[in-house]
């Protein structure tokens, strides 16, 4: 079994209870916290190296480390080989902080997203105008629908009825 296989069996397990789930998420969310709170303190530095040395680097254990590659690997420059990946597979953080930010937002993740390193990466206005666009990006618009004695929206003149509504 790969280490994301082990990674995603545990985090979504059928076999521990809701309080069990809940410990196990709220003690990852924490050190995920704190990696986050490590890399963004030099969004440009590219970290990289092995699964296990980057486990080391940030004093978590290999299996967490992977949680936490899971978790990133979208928001990358490019995306880490995480369905193959062993203790000694070379890995890298180097991410896309506009992608990240908006992976934030989409994830419901106010304790990430509203980190106060976000603010020397991006001004105030950035951060509200990134997010406002993952928050639109997931919202379905229906257009005004036309009604069927209203005048047609092609410019014949005609009610829409009798023109493109037959």
């Amino acid at each position: 079994m790969s280490l994301l296989e082990q990674w995603r069996e545990t985090a979504y397990s059928k076999e521990m209870n809701k309080t069990q789930l809940q410990n196990f998420w709220s003690t990852y969310f924490a050190i995920e916290k704190e990696i986050y709170e490590k890399l963004l303190e030099n969004p440009d530095e590219e970290v990289k190296g092995t699964v296990k040395e980057l486990a080391a680097r940030y004093g978590q254990e290999v299996f967490t480390m992977v949680g936490f590659l899971d978790g990133i690997n979208e928001s990358l420059k490019e995306p880490n080989p995480i369905e193959t990946m062993e203790e000694d597979t070379v890995v890298s953080l180097a991410f896309d902080k506009e992608k990240l930010y908006k992976n934030m937002v989409d994830a419901k993740a106010d304790w990430l997203y509203e980190l106060p390193q976000w603010d020397k990466i991006f001004e105030p206005e950035r951060k509200k105008v990134l997010y406002k666009e993952q928050k639109n990006s997931g919202t379905i618009r229906k257009e005004k629908k036309i009604g069927r004695n209203e005048p047609c929206p092609c410019g014949s003149g005609k009610k829409y009825k009798h023109c493109c509504g037959k």
